[in-house]
């Protein structure tokens, strides 16, 4: 897509240029309104014998921006954040609004034990450990059984 406003080859700004800049940001590629493409937060999940750990990353947020549930066997983390920025000047204002979200949901193995689920969120990465239940660690220790 094209901007709707393109500057003249001219050396001296337009008069226009300042006013229509946060239409031209909207509609242009890549940053803009519609060239934006929806990003969904980065995810590793890795297991071991104490449970499962997964790491999900989402710079820029506080820790009172996610939301975590638990529903049945479906765990569900997620994130709203809304922002304003206003402008003034002599002769306009302009005011900015900026709202970011987004849900991630995983189904949750039987063997989790759903009442020790925690959650930390350090340097931009959010980690929730998922440990076993004790009954079923016990269980998943190897054992080498010899041949008669």
């Amino acid at each position: 897509m094209s901007a709707l406003v393109k500057s003249g080859s001219t050396a001296l700004p337009s008069v226009f240029d300042d006013f229509f800049k946060p239409w031209n940001e909207w509609f242009t590629k890549g940053d803009g309104f519609f060239g934006r493409s929806l990003t969904m937060p980065s995810v590793n999940i890795t297991e071991d014998t104490n449970g499962y750990n997964v790491s999900l990353a989402a710079p820029g947020l506080k820790r009172e921006d996610f939301t975590i549930d638990i529903s049945g066997n479906m765990l569900t983390v997620g994130s709203e954040r809304e922002e304003n920025k206003e402008e003034k000047e002599k002769k306009f204002t302009r005011r900015e609004y900026n709202y970011t979200s987004f849900s991630r949901s995983f189904t949750l193995p039987d063997d989790v034990n759903r009442d020790k689920i925690e959650a930390k969120y350090t340097d931009g990465v959010l980690n929730l450990s998922l440990p076993r239940k004790e009954e079923l660690k016990m269980n998943s220790v190897k054992k080498q059984i010899a041949v008669k």
